[in-house]
């Protein structure tokens, strides 16, 4: 093993460690699987590089993007240091000149994508060449729960036990949850050395406001550091080109970046922007984790991010040289109600969606935050810090009032209608709104209705986002959006706590021209309900969604309701066919009751078989995508499942009868464990 001092100062140019970097090369080099979370430009990519040179083999890097691993083995070829990467951007030269660096011995880092280890050839190869570490970049990838998360990553756990070498992990954002998880699928069986070398950024400065003409304050934020480099993240891609040609137009040197580009030209933008000095790229979320450039001076959100990871994960590509950087995150409205319908249209189960719910809590609640932003920031991931005085409400505390009142009167709207409704209905009640809906359910006649006419519609709306963003209220992933309170906002309402609320916030709202919406706000919750049972029926059926129902048949069962069968015929678009194919599966969702019990499963109840039979649909719906989430979908038939509850087949022979060869392999050594539990 080489000295690691020499090594570092010859290759790398360095006298000393960053804080933090010397512990974790150490426990790295001594062979010691590692995860440890250290802010961007904290220097991850040495504490695996100087190992990687100390020990004999090879260190393979599993990397995210491939304009990281280019860079990372372009800085290492000018340092002297034999690295390569085999990525599919490569060139047939660029292979080759790999592999038969590999051959001679020569090779001391090989980088290759998350998605190469789908390949039973990987696995021969990395087996052949000598792995002495494996080293994990954007470790939080491997999270489920996480703003990133890419599938091949699942992969890893497995690829270290195969190999049986050390694994180090590293990532910038991992909150306790996103560690445990790291923790379970890259390392399961050990226990890792954990570093935490803290999240806090000092050198950028934090600043959000809420959306007033949103493309004059980015062109003003951009004018104001006009030749610097700069990052403009949006949610769209079309407005990623639209923002860009603006930014050229007022003299700035812009390109935009998104995941609709051919490759070629976003890879040239990633080239211009490292070479380029001044230079403003306005992208989506694709790019910028990778992006080996240490002077980017400002990073600006025209939208919302997705979660306060994300967001954390995005402005720290700015100031990575360590000197001053700043930001600005604007959000609105639109924004949240966006990011609340993604969360809701997607396939994860109910806990899931709820956590996301609560991720996006946090970001509200950093945006609508009293007192330091950093302070703010640093405690969601467990750190506690002073005022900082690097960030807007350092350098203009915001004026707050005493809340205590409008937001006890909101949660006894809410626990007075059983916390079954959204923020709209719910002050419709507190300004005394008598609407059908209102009126249908006799709410007009509860002690709320009409008591908070002191306030507008539009600052009502402000006071239930910072309600969200104090974590008071959630919306139900169960209910379409209902709200429902959280154990934090008891003590408010039984008058044993008092809390403030921002005035500017409460102030400044104020009633814009509405965005043209498919549905009403207090519908669009059912109808991403609605998308999301459309979307897995579809990916079920391996056909397009529109297939199953077009949004006008689902935008008019949002808004009906219907609940019943007869009045589901009655919905545009639903024929008899589909009326009986899926008519029972979508007032499910309308109803936000558990599914209908199948006919398969009556004709059992009462019987062992039908504990069975339940036993089994749990164990199917845990490996419906695969052991390991990422198969295509495979169910079987419930009058399958009611078959093997009753006969109980006792190997896979007479599983096979039943299910079927493809519907066995997937399933029979789990089926047979139950069957061999009930006995």
């Amino acid at each position: 093993m080489e000295n690691r001092d020499t090594l570092m100062r010859d290759v790398f140019g360095f006298d000393s460690f960053r804080p933090g970097q010397e512990e974790i090369v150490d426990a790295v080099a001594a062979g010691r699987n590692t995860l440890a979370i250290m802010p961007t430009g904290g220097g991850k990519s040495l504490c695996f590089q100087l190992p990687a040179l100390m020990l004999d083999g090879v260190t393979v890097v599993i990397s995210p993007l491939i304009a990281l691993m280019r860079d990372q083995v372009r800085a290492l070829r000018e340092a002297g240091v034999e690295a390569g990467a085999l990525t599919s951007g490569n060139t047939g030269e660029e292979t080759d000149a790999v592999f038969e660096a590999l051959d001679a011995g020569r090779l001391k880092l090989l980088y290759i994508a998350p998605e190469r280890l789908a390949a039973g050839s990987a696995i021969n190869l990395l087996r052949r060449i000598g792995v002495s570490l494996i080293a994990v970049d954007e470790a939080h990838c491997v999270s489920q729960w996480g703003h990133d998360f890419r599938p091949d990553y699942l992969r890893i756990g497995e690829l270290r036990q195969a190999l049986d070498v050390p694994l180090a992990a590293f990532t910038a954002t991992a909150d306790a949850e996103t560690r445990q998880e790291i923790i379970d699928r890259l390392f399961a069986g050990t226990d890792p050395a954990l570093f935490l070398r803290g999240f806090d950024r000092p050198n950028i400065h934090l600043s959000f406001a809420a959306k007033d003409s949103p493309r004059r304050q980015i062109m003003d934020f951009a004018a104001a550091r006009k030749g610097q480099s700069g990052i403009v993240y949006c949610g769209t891609r079309a407005k990623t080109e639209g923002l860009a040609q603006a930014l050229r137009e007022a003299g700035h040197k812009a390109m935009h970046y998104h995941g609709g580009m051919e490759a070629g030209a976003r890879r040239e933008t990633e080239v211009q922007f490292q070479r380029q000095d001044g230079l403003i790229v306005v992208a989506t979320v694709a790019f910028g984790m990778g992006i080996d450039k240490p002077d980017i001076r400002w990073v600006a959100h025209a939208d919302l991010p997705k979660s306060i990871e994300a967001y954390y994960q995005e402005i720290g590509r700015a100031g990575r040289d360590g000197a001053p950087a700043e930001t600005l995150t604007l959000f609105g409205p639109e924004d949240i109600r966006l990011r609340r319908s993604q969360i809701d249209e997607g396939l994860a189960p109910p806990e899931r969606r709820a956590a996301d719910h609560g991720r996006l809590n946090a970001l509200l609640g950093l945006a609508e935050a009293l007192k330091c932003r950093r302070t703010t920031l640093l405690g969601y991931f467990g750190e506690d810090s002073e005022p900082c005085g690097r960030c807007d409400l350092c350098d203009v505390p915001p004026l707050v009032f005493d809340g205590t009142q409008a937001v006890r009167k909101a949660l006894s709207a809410m626990l007075r209608t059983d916390e079954s409704f959204g923020a709209g209905h719910l002050i419709d009640i507190l300004l005394g709104n008598p609407t059908d809906k209102v009126t249908a359910r006799r709410h007009d006649h509860l002690p709320t209705f009409g008591v908070g006419r002191e306030y507008t519609r539009a600052q009502w709306q402000a006071i239930f986002r910072q309600m969200m963003g104090h974590d008071l209220i959630r919306p139900d992933a169960e209910r379409h959006g209902a709200l429902r309170m959280t154990d934090a906002a008891l003590p408010i309402l039984r008058d044993e706590a008092a809390i403030d609320l921002r005035q500017d916030t409460i102030r400044a709202a104020k009633s814009r021209p509405k965005v043209k919406a498919m549905v009403a706000d207090e519908d669009a919750p059912l109808l991403s309900a609605l998308k999301a049972k459309r979307r897995a029926l579809a990916e079920q059926a391996s056909v397009p969604a529109y297939v199953i129902f077009p949004d006008r048949t689902l935008i008019e069962m949002a808004e009906h309701r219907p609940d019943t069968l007869d009045a589901m015929a009655r919905i545009s678009g639903v024929g008899a066919k589909k009326l009986e194919r899926y008519g029972r599966a979508f007032l499910d969702v309308i109803a936000g009751d558990t599914p209908q019990v199948h006919p398969s499963r009556r004709k059992l109840a009462g019987r062992g078989a039908g504990q069975v039979y339940d036993r089994l649909m749990e164990v199917q719906a845990d490996l419906a995508r695969g052991p390991d989430g990422m198969d295509k979908p495979l169910s079987c038939s419930a009058s399958q499942l009611a078959k093997v509850a009753q006969l109980r087949p006792d190997d896979s022979r007479g599983l096979e009868r039943v299910l079927g060869d493809r519907k066995a392999e997937r399933f029979a050594r789990a089926f047979l464990d139950v069957l061999r539990e009930a006995g």
